[in-house]
């Protein structure tokens, strides 16, 4: 199905952290036995996907290099870029040295437990309706506040999902709504579906994720995230 398309997923890990109050950036601490950031190279070195970007920060390129990529012999990283300081930016770094692919898949390095099934079902997806993220049903009851924190509204649950990663799009697609971005100088960005919505009016198809492919974003995600790499392993 992948012959004569060519897939590059570009792996973010360029954040600090804050929330974590840890001197190691969340990316490079351990989990299991390895780095948070090993996991999800090494789910897409085992995958059908061609090729693989990896946006750190500056000071981090040769650790990354080094430490991760030639150490556990991640042959598919075909390149380690810097990043920007915010995340949108980093997504410009590496779409910009993805140039020539046909789709991107879109992951955060800190979601460690990405598995081969999310990543070939993002595959498929993304040359059906060009553009897609993984995600899962909220489970709780959501409620919208105002200024003074008072609910006012609870929508309905069955139509509220939590978005993921990686999310794919065409290549030339995700590019466009990106310069359009930044000529607009719009930077209210939290994912790329957004970017997507707001400057190309293209919709994301959502499917399916996992429920443990959770975010390293504080301390109690490294424990959560140690049991569930440890029934992997």
């Amino acid at each position: 199905m992948f012959r004569n398309k060519h897939f590059t997923a570009i792996v973010l890990a360029a954040g600090k952290g804050r929330r974590m109050n840890s001197d190691i950036p969340k990316q490079y601490m351990n989990i299991a036995g390895k780095e948070v950031l090993y996991y999800s190279l090494s789910a897409f070195q085992e995958s059908p996907v061609d090729d693989i970007i990896v946006v750190v920060s500056q000071d981090d390129i040769d650790f990354c290099k080094n430490n991760i990529v030639e150490k556990y012999n991640i042959s598919k990283v075909v390149s380690v870029v810097a990043g920007g300081t915010e995340r949108y930016w980093s997504v410009k770094e590496g779409l910009d040295h993805a140039s020539g692919t046909d789709y991107v898949l879109i992951h955060d390095g800190a979601r460690p437990c990405i598995n081969q099934d999310i990543i070939i079902r993002s595959m498929e997806e993304v040359i059906d309706s060009g553009a897609c993220t993984v995600g899962v049903p909220v489970q709780y009851t959501i409620k919208v506040v105002d200024d003074n924190n008072v609910g006012i509204d609870t929508p309905k649950r069955d139509c509220l999902w939590q978005v993921q990663t990686p999310q794919s799009f065409l290549y030339n697609d995700i590019v466009t709504a990106y310069e359009k971005m930044q000529q607009d100088n719009y930077l209210n960005i939290t994912d790329d579906t957004m970017i997507m919505e707001r400057y190309l009016n293209k919709k994301s198809r959502l499917i399916m994720g996992d429920y443990r492919n959770i975010k390293i974003t504080t301390s109690e995600d490294v424990l959560i995230a140690d049991v569930f790499l440890r029934k992997q392993l």
